[in-house]
């Protein structure tokens, strides 16, 4: 048959067999045959579900009202970022469902097969942050829910190192129950998904039945104008909050293509996304806005760690079993955002040395060194140091990915020549230089002006303050622009390195 290479068919190799000598090739690497892309709408929303509804994202929506917004001023940062992120989301998507392949090998057609592992390492190590908070969250649950059962033996435990060793102890409890998860591969992580995704839900109605019976309703709830108003103090935390709201899921919109591949059409895949990012997270975020301003009015302050404000909570009963749906929501939301992709990524750097499962405990220990707890220690510190700065790296990232999949190349690529050294993916010893200085570019523009938090008050580069506001934007903008202007005009010659119609023998098969 004939490759088809317009359109939203997909594509596969007819016998990977020939690309297992490269060194850039194993398995798990390889494009998922058409006949094993079978995930449904139903997988990709559970999934988002899965993702979205954990105790993190229920932390972003609450740190928005511990800086200051009311509930309509909250409620739409989170919905306006959400919607904004989607857009690249769907767009890096298209590719693993067309052509079978994850993210890092997705990126090889832009970046070379070697320069791929920039953007796939600054994706892994970021997702090793991201696993290490979501794994701090799901320990300090768990040790308020033995808390509540053992008493306070428990609570309060001899401290080390600035915790409770319990408190130690709940963490690497956490931490091991999902490496055993990891450990069994994306199956696993797949079932997981599907039975928790509809019970992820309940911890938190939980939490928001509560302060409503004990605050006496909405009305007090929403009665609440916050402190920022709709003057200019709002719109100042207004831009990094959005930018926030946007890097929280700017991770997912470069290795999408890690679940995508497994698709069983392009119309499945992106009908599971649209039902299920926005919606999942305008709920926890109505929840999360609600619930912690209902903890303002019972107990004066912004309590925005749900674990936090459960252990306030005068019912055992309802801080176990509240709590015990949390942590399931975010061993969940853990597998699914922050492993599988790094687990690809760390792979992608060792083809064959580094399995799936080895990525995943790679990432898991890196997870632990990156002191999470610190990370999550303060509202500010998370938006604006922790989320606003990496958000402008990836987002420089998408811009490549984006402008090279969809402007440059068409969405046509050469799948065998993703794996074979000295194919048209190799370009400069396996580096693409134009790719690297738009990634380059896009990130200073984005970060460069880095203030408050760790960084100085006037910016790592102070002329470029302003712009960190923005950051998200102005690295994906940057990014984009630059690797047009540095691709596009390329001589005749150059031209022969850009991706064209398949060379090898897929089979095309309809999407």
């Amino acid at each position: 048959m004939e490759p088809t290479t317009r359109g939203h068919r997909r594509e596969e190799l007819g016998d990977v067999r020939s690309l297992s000598g490269s060194r850039f090739f194993n398995e798990e690497l390889a494009p998922v045959p058409v006949g094993k892309r079978t995930w449904t709408t139903y997988n990709y929303f559970a999934l988002w579900m899965g993702m979205a509804h954990n105790i993190p994202s229920y932390a972003l929506a609450a740190s928005l009202i511990a800086l200051g917004m009311n509930w309509v001023q909250a409620l739409l940062t989170i919905v306006l970022g959400n919607l904004i992120v989607l857009a690249p989301m769907l767009l890096n998507s298209h590719a693993g469902t067309k052509y079978g392949i994850p993210f890092p090998v997705f990126a090889r057609a832009f970046y070379g097969l070697r320069g791929a592992n920039l953007a796939a390492l600054l994706r892994a190590f970021i997702a090793c942050g991201w696993f290490g908070i979501q794994t701090w969250v799901g320990g300090e649950a768990i040790y308020v829910i033995v808390g509540r059962l053992a008493g306070s033996g428990w609570r309060d435990s001899a401290v080390i190192a600035g915790q409770h060793w319990t408190l130690w102890l709940s963490f690497a409890v956490f931490w091991l129950v999902q490496m055993l998860i990891i450990w069994r591969g994306m199956e696993a992580i797949r079932r997981f998904e599907n039975w928790t995704a509809p019970l992820v839900s309940v911890g938190f109605l939980i939490m928001l039945g509560y302060v409503l019976v004990k605050a006496g309703g909405f009305g007090p709830i929403l009665h609440d104008g916050g402190t920022l108003g709709w003057g200019p103090g709002f719109w100042k935390v207004f831009a990094p909050s959005l930018m926030a709201m946007i890097a929280f899921w700017s991770t997912l919109s470069l290795n999408m293509p890690d679940f995508t591949r497994f698709g069983g059409s392009q119309r499945k895949q992106m009908r599971g996304q649209i039902l299920g990012l926005p919606t999942t997270m305008t709920f926890i975020a109505v929840v999360a806005i609600l619930t912690t301003s209902g903890g303002h009015v019972l107990y004066g302050q912004d309590i925005w760690d749900p674990a936090q404000l459960a252990d306030r909570f005068s019912s055992p009963v309802v801080v176990v079993i509240a709590l015990v749906a949390l942590v399931l929501a975010t061993i969940s939301a853990n597998l699914a955002a922050n492993v599988v992709s790094p687990s690809y990524d760390f792979s992608n750097a060792f083809p064959k040395r580094i399995t799936f499962a080895l990525g995943g405990l790679i990432t898991g220990v890196i997870g632990i060194l990156i002191q999470p707890w610190r990370l999550y220690s303060d509202p500010s510190i998370y938006i604006y140091a922790w989320l606003g700065f990496y958000g402008g790296l990836l987002g420089s990232v998408a811009g490549v990915l984006v402008a090279g999949y969809w402007v440059v190349t068409r969405t046509r690529l050469k799948l065998a020549d993703l794996y074979l050294p000295g194919g048209v993916y190799w370009f400069t010893a396996g580096w693409h230089w134009r790719a690297v200085v738009a990634t380059v570019v896009g990130a200073v523009l984005a970060v460069g002006g880095a203030y408050g938090g760790p960084f100085p008050e006037d910016g790592l580069i102070p002329f470029l303050k302003p712009l960190y506001d923005y950051n998200w934007v102005i690295g994906f903008a940057g990014a984009f622009v630059v690797y047009l202007l540095l691709t596009l005009p390329v001589t005749k010659e150059e031209a022969r390195e850009q991706p064209g119609p398949s060379r090898t023998d897929p089979a095309a098969v309809d999407g």
